[in-house]
């Protein structure tokens, strides 16, 4: 009988087996180390990415931030320049009005029957201060006053007798009354004429 000794062919077998798992454990470690060293190289991109738009995006901000800046210092300045354009534009339409009042008063005072002492102006409300020869004076002057379309609700606060150097007695009166619009005294100033 022939023997055919199958040892070596096994033996020789096994160490391809060996071969082929180092070959496929090397080969396996080259392809992970690969796809790691790929994976990394593509995360570091990405990451120098999104600094340079973090960068970018930082750099817009400080310009946005400056011109925020400009915007409201320049709405400070269009509101200074508003204010001032209103406070002119007030005067300019309350400029005529102290002397359409001292006008509408000569014209309205009975002449060489009266006299004005005091006469203040504050807002709407006008105090009439002054002395008179007698009560018709006053009562006329009040009636006139409230005729003239310039003054409104007209009323007399005091009227006392005075005397004036020991020999003549007179009238000292306080009225108060109240600004009419300016724009009907006008008219009705002007309807006069």
């Amino acid at each position: 009988m022939i023997r055919i000794n199958l040892l070596p062919f096994r033996a020789a077998r096994k160490k391809e087996n060996v071969r082929r798992q180092i070959s496929v454990f090397v080969l396996s470690l080259f392809l992970i180390t690969a796809i790691l060293h790929y994976a990394g190289g593509f995360w570091t991109k990405k990451i120098k990415l999104l600094n340079a738009q973090i960068d970018q995006i930082n750099q817009e901000l400080t310009v946005t931030t400056a011109a925020a800046k400009e915007v409201d210092k320049i709405k400070k300045e269009l509101d200074a320049l508003q204010q001032k354009t209103e406070v002119i534009q007030n005067l300019e339409k309350t400029r005529r009005e102290p002397v359409q009042l001292l006008d509408a008063m000569t014209g309205l005072i009975v002449e060489n029957r009266m006299w004005f002492t005091n006469f203040t102006d504050i807002q709407s409300t006008i105090k009439i201060k002054g002395v008179a020869l007698d009560n018709k004076t006053v009562a006329d002057f009040m009636t006139e006053l409230e005729k003239s379309g310039f003054f409104s609700a007209v009323n007399l606060d005091s009227l006392k007798q005075v005397t004036f150097q020991k020999t003549l007695n007179l009238k000292d009166f306080e009225i108060t009354c109240l600004k009419a619009k300016t724009d009907k005294a006008s008219d009705k100033k002007a309807a006069k004429s």
